[in-house]
């Protein structure tokens, strides 16, 4: 498989990553290439800004989920019918699990022989900048370190000093820059950046992000790189079924402004398992459609969202109605906030929600818990039977509290550095929900045990007459 690709890498976190990989994406697709855009890590928000500027949907590389030959998997299914890959960092380049580079940007470009792009906050530095670019151009020799992209420089003068000392001092290319300047910053909030979904003016926005990037940075030296990147090797299948299944299920997605945290893969793997994938907005539907054999509510900000959710309250009515009639019902963070009996804002009001658990959700003003976890499956459930074990990733600033002491919780999470493991997460027939992130394509046999569990209740209910 030959496919020009770069990874747009930082030295940091904040230095303008995203904001920079999504101008390129945008700048190259409105050339006319055809950019099949990547994010390397768990995250959910980047990808929606890259799936605007591409018109492509984004795709998540990570290797602590999916091994190498995972990524190369999902790399070469996506890549197909593209131009040009550009793939997002997380983080700094070498930052990953802990001390190790599993899951950093620096393992995902070895993974793909992709030449990386450095992107550098060059705000106060000057000579200084060539020793950070030589540290990380020598930290690991089988990072290809194919340039460098200049973020928030003073003046063209200052460019120019940087570029003599990078070039001559570190011996790394620089291959263009980008002033300061604040209105090209994308918006934040508690979990990192505004949802795509969320940002007003979105296409104007990337408009001026092409047009600021076209000012100091040349696409077609970028596009010389990323077309010197070698062929790949033919990828076996190891996730996806050579041939996707008919669809055997109707399983409703939850998806709108507040709950949009979804691994594309991983729903791509449901439907070619044998699930047809039914899109529902617990803001905008007043009910639940019909005929569906399960439900899945992924992550988001509901709390963002309280009063509509809380609101819509014939949504709620049938999402009651079908757990009580045992179809299968699996909520992961966002979704485990809308199944407590009420949500509890930051300012410490509270609003109804599903109340299929008997806890009230409680938002926190300081982070909770973020990171990779790994996660052993106490009692059989929905999607794996006991002692499984599991891999997943935590970001939440709320808990839950009021819980019945006895309630049968689901798993115990292993987090980087803990000798003994929490309690999370909750079980009750056939509903699970929990803080864990999952990414159904690191783990196949738990997508087929859901969509199976699905399928029994679909003939229970053919058999019963719902």
């Amino acid at each position: 498989m030959n496919i020009p690709r770069l990874l747009i890498a930082a030295t940091h976190s904040g230095a303008g990553k995203t904001t920079l990989a999504t101008a390129l994406m945008a700048a190259f697709t409105q050339a006319g290439f055809a950019v099949q855009p990547f994010k390397v890590g768990p995250d959910y928000i980047d990808p929606g800004y890259h799936t605007a500027a591409t018109g492509r949907i984004s795709r998540n590389l990570d290797t602590f989920f999916l091994g190498a030959a995972g990524v190369r998997e999902v790399f070469a299914r996506a890549a197909s019918g593209a131009d040009l890959c550009i793939i997002e960092g997380v983080m700094g380049l070498y930052d990953g699990k802990g001390t190790t580079e599993r899951g950093s940007s620096a393992e995902v470009a070895k993974t793909l022989d992709a030449p990386v792009l450095l992107v550098v906050d060059a705000r106060s530095m000057s000579r200084s900048a060539a020793a950070l670019v030589l540290g990380y151009r020598l930290f690991d020799p089988r990072v290809r370190l194919a340039g460098v992209l200049l973020n928030r420089v003073g003046s063209a003068r200052h460019y120019a000093t940087l570029k003599e000392a990078i070039e001559k001092q570190a011996g790394v290319p620089v291959l263009g820059w980008v002033g300061r300047r604040e209105e090209i910053s994308l918006p934040h909030r508690h979990l990192g950046l505004l949802p795509a979904v969320e940002k007003n003016a979105l296409a104007d926005h990337l408009e001026l992000l092409v047009a600021v990037l076209e000012e100091g940075v040349e696409l077609f030296r970028l596009l010389e790189v990323a077309r010197q990147a070698p062929p790949l090797p033919e990828t076996p299948r190891e996730i996806f079924p050579a041939t996707p299944l008919p669809p055997r299920v109707r399983l409703g997605v939850v998806k709108d402004a507040a709950f949009n945290f979804y691994y594309q893969d991983g729903l791509e793997l449901l439907a070619a398992l044998g699930a047809e994938i039914v899109f529902v907005s617990a803001l905008a539907d007043p009910a639940l459609p019909p005929e569906l054999d399960g439900i899945y509510i992924g992550g988001g900000f509901p709390e963002m969202f309280l009063k509509r959710l809380a609101a819509n309250k014939g949504f709620l009515e049938s999402l009651r109605r079908a757990f009580y009639q045992g179809m299968p019902v699996y909520a992961e963070c966002g979704g485990l906030m809308y199944l407590c009996r009420a949500i509890c804002d930051f300012e410490g009001r509270e609003y109804p929600m599903a109340g299929l658990l008997p806890g009230i959700c409680r938002m926190h003003s300081r982070r909770v818990a973020l990171g990779y976890c790994e996660a052993r499956v106490l009692a059989d459930n929905i999607l794996a039977p006991a002692g499984t074990r599991l891999v997943g990733h935590e970001f939440h600033y709320s808990s839950i509290e009021g819980m019945p002491r006895d309630f049968p919780r689901a798993y115990v999470l292993y987090r980087e550095g803990d000798k003994e493991g929490l309690l999370d997460g909750y079980v009750h027939g056939n509903l699970l929900a929990s803080y864990l992130h999952l990414h159904f394509a690191a783990c196949p046999e738990v997508a087929r045990r859901f969509i199976d569990r699905c399928e029994h209740y679909k003939r229970q209910r053919r058999v019963m007459g719902c």
